[in-house]
């Protein structure tokens, strides 16, 4: 058990039944998604992913989801425990109910045992196996716990209720955060470009994920990276010149002359498909992977071979995920030449 003490599941349906929050409060759903953290709060302090936040739970439901509160399913992934955390303080500034602080500490002190001592956050804790045992920047995983932590360190979005000892805690998990940020920016030819969608926890090299999701150069989750360092007041030469490289490298590989489009497909499962076209009006696009040596785009199947095109990849996995986006495009044309200035 981390943080403060679990309350007992008597003591939580009592308290969720009576909770802080008024019956006019309650059935217009203001405290809704805050109730439900309360209620999807694992004994560890964090929270799974995928529950829908904003379900209105009736009394036969609130039992079920209370019963598994034991199960060590905590997680970073699609925004979950960091996100509740922010609901819950923000529930707490608007209410004053003193659940939302209490649960929310738990879930900061959930954040700070879960990361490494090399200063990364696995996807999964204290349960990890495989590859939700690496550093994970995949979907912003460990950038949206950093973000947190600075916004807490800060006293930001109302976050002025944690203790002292435990912000101090938070500004120390910054200062290893970014020790790893650092060490995992990949070097190629001697020169810094961005990171992987995951590294390994022990030799900080780019890891494999998912079947589809191979050791790479990743296109999309660099570019919170990259935000979040801008972020820093009064950068050193270190993290500017990790800033000044990876931008270097979105500009070098951005795809020009060509569109993603959705076409008709007749008999296919969405009947719609993916397409690449020529268009030399089109905005710069960037890949979700690039290969570690040539540095070029792939795609990729559940077969985990890598390739060269969208279109030789199969027709589930070349429309069931994210390949191509405008990803690094506010970057480059504002967010770089604003931090420059």
């Amino acid at each position: 058990m981390i943080g403060l003490q679990s309350p007992t599941l008597f003591g939580l349906m009592f308290a969720l039944a009576l909770g802080g929050c008024t019956k006019a409060q309650a059935a217009d759903g203001e405290y809704r998604e805050a109730e439900n953290a309360l209620a999807y709060q694992r004994n560890t302090g964090g929270w799974p992913k995928n529950y829908d936040r904003k379900a209105v739970l009736t009394k036969q439901q609130l039992p079920a989801v209370l019963g598994a509160r034991a199960k060590l399913d905590s997680t970073i992934d699609n925004g979950a425990t960091y996100q509740e955390i922010r609901i819950l303080a923000d529930a707490y500034r608007k209410s004053g109910d003193t659940r939302y602080r209490d649960a929310a500490v738990r879930g900061i002190e959930f954040l700070l045992a879960a990361q490494y001592d090399n200063g990364g956050w696995p996807q999964y804790y204290p349960r990890a196996t495989g590859y939700h045992q690496h550093i994970t920047y995949n979907d912003d995983a460990m950038i949206g716990v950093m973000e947190l932590f600075r916004n807490i360190v800060e006293k930001d979005s109302g976050f002025e209720f944690v203790p002292e000892k435990i912000r101090s805690r938070c500004d120390t998990a910054l200062e290893k955060g970014l020790e790893c940020i650092l060490k995992t920016q990949v070097v190629l030819d001697g020169q810094r470009t961005v990171w992987c969608a995951q590294h390994d926890r022990e030799t900080f090299k780019p890891a494999k994920a998912r079947s589809y999701e191979l050791a790479s150069l990743s296109g999309a989750e660099s570019v919170r990276i990259v935000q979040y360092l801008m972020g820093i007041e009064k950068p050193d030469p270190a993290v500017i010149e990790a800033i000044e490289g990876a931008v270097a490298w979105f500009d070098r590989v951005q795809l020009r002359g060509i569109r993603q489009v959705t076409v008709n497909a007749p008999g296919t499962a969405k009947g719609t498909d993916k397409q690449i076209v020529a268009d030399s009006d089109a905005p710069p696009l960037w890949a979700r992977f690039y290969d570690l040596k040539t540095q070029k785009p792939f795609f990729c199947s559940r077969d985990g071979v890598p390739r060269a095109s969208i279109a030789e990849i199969s027709y589930e996995r070349r429309n069931g995920y994210s390949w191509l986006g405008e990803y690094a495009r506010e970057l480059l044309d504002e967010q770089y030449p604003a931090w420059k200035q």
